[in-house]
């Protein structure tokens, strides 16, 4: 069984410990698959080599690549230079992923994400030309300002994994991973993602300002020029992971084992948010679907092949929350996360 002994905790937060927890799988507890010892260990690097760009957001660092093993996107959200883009761009450079950025504006026409047949006269037909969505990572900054139309198209490409195009499907490459970047609602300009849109999302994760020390340190590494660009370049190092690495520990997700009582957990911490008399929508099966997938995901990043309930208590919050419809108001994060957060502690853990 691997263990790499980098778990970390959710910042702000502790998840229960519970050695009793490892008897749900004591009869699958054997080794990992040999064929991802490699990836796991090359993974390992890259997460350290993105602490130290990211400074003091290993939790935050954990759970995207928790969501890149699942396949899943994810949406950072928070205030304008905390490096939210910066993360994603050096995810993309340190695993050599075929990567495209889009800057998102309100007069982003679905077009020039999805791509667009185009007449050629030498030949008398059209020619369909790709658009930026044919990636490995797709960086959408921004996603918030960019029109309800343009959202809609980018978010069906990320359910469906293809594009349609004059009646035309045209597949997207595996891994296909969406990285949307948003500033919080009530800035000008922005139109905010629906409910049934965020859903697309497999996580929703805050990047908040950088703690006193950090970001002293980021000032005292910076260079001259980065700081006149307004920025820190991500890495110019080679890639530590290759795209088929990559493939191979997202296969391994799929083998990872679940407990009967891990599944039920799951279904008792959803099955709380749509009787909660605070919130007017509730967790939905595919959210429960989703949590057990970045659990799964989450036991191989910790090298383990089965799951245990601390997967699914560090990853609650940032999997369930933007799947729920506070009575307060659509689109409180803050009210659905602590919600979430009084639910984890509220149902009993398997044992």
């Amino acid at each position: 069984m691997f263990t790499d002994g980098s778990s970390t905790e959710p910042a702000g937060r502790s998840a229960a410990k519970h050695p009793q927890s490892n008897d749900l799988a004591s009869d699958h507890a054997g080794s990992q698959d040999v064929d991802v010892q490699v990836p796991l260990e090359k993974l390992g690097a890259v997460r350290q080599k993105l602490s130290t760009i990211i400074r003091g957001k290993e939790n935050v660092i954990e759970q995207v690549l928790t969501a890149m093993l699942a396949g899943g996107s994810v949406l950072l959200e928070d205030v304008p230079g905390v490096g939210k883009t910066t993360l994603a761009k050096s995810l993309a450079s340190l695993i050599e992923l075929k990567f495209a950025r889009i800057q998102c504006t309100p007069d982003l026409l679905p077009a020039d994400i999805l791509g667009s047949s185009i007449f050629q006269p030498s030949t008398g037909n059209f020619e369909f030309r790709p658009g930026p969505v044919f990636c490995d990572l797709l960086i959408a900054d921004e996603v918030n300002r960019a029109s309800p139309r343009t959202q809609s198209a980018l978010l069906e490409a990320m359910a469906e994994s293809q594009v349609t195009i004059d009646g035309n499907q045209y597949p997207l490459q595996q891994p296909f991973i969406v990285i949307a970047t948003q500033n919080p609602g009530g800035f000008e300009g922005t139109f905010p993602l629906p409910e049934s849109q965020l859903d697309r999302f497999l996580l929703r994760l805050p990047m908040d300002y950088p703690d006193e020390e950090n970001e002293i340190n980021l000032l005292l590494e910076s260079s001259d020029e980065s700081m006149v660009r307004g920025a820190v370049d991500p890495t110019d190092d080679e890639s530590i992971m290759n795209k088929a690495e990559l493939l191979q520990l997202q296969s391994a997700v799929g083998r990872v084992h679940t407990d009967r009582k891990v599944a039920q957990y799951i279904v008792n911490l959803v099955g709380a948010t749509r009787r909660d008399s605070r919130l007017r929508v509730g967790c939905s099966p595919r959210g429960s679907k989703m949590l057990l997938r970045a659990g799964k995901a989450k036991a191989i990043l910790s090298g383990r092949n089965y799951v245990i309930p601390d997967d699914i208590q560090s990853l609650a919050v940032s999997v369930i929350a933007h799947r729920l419809v506070p009575r307060s108001g659509t689109g409180n994060r803050s009210a659905s996360e602590l919600i979430v957060q009084d639910i984890v502690q509220q149902i009993e853990v398997p044992v």
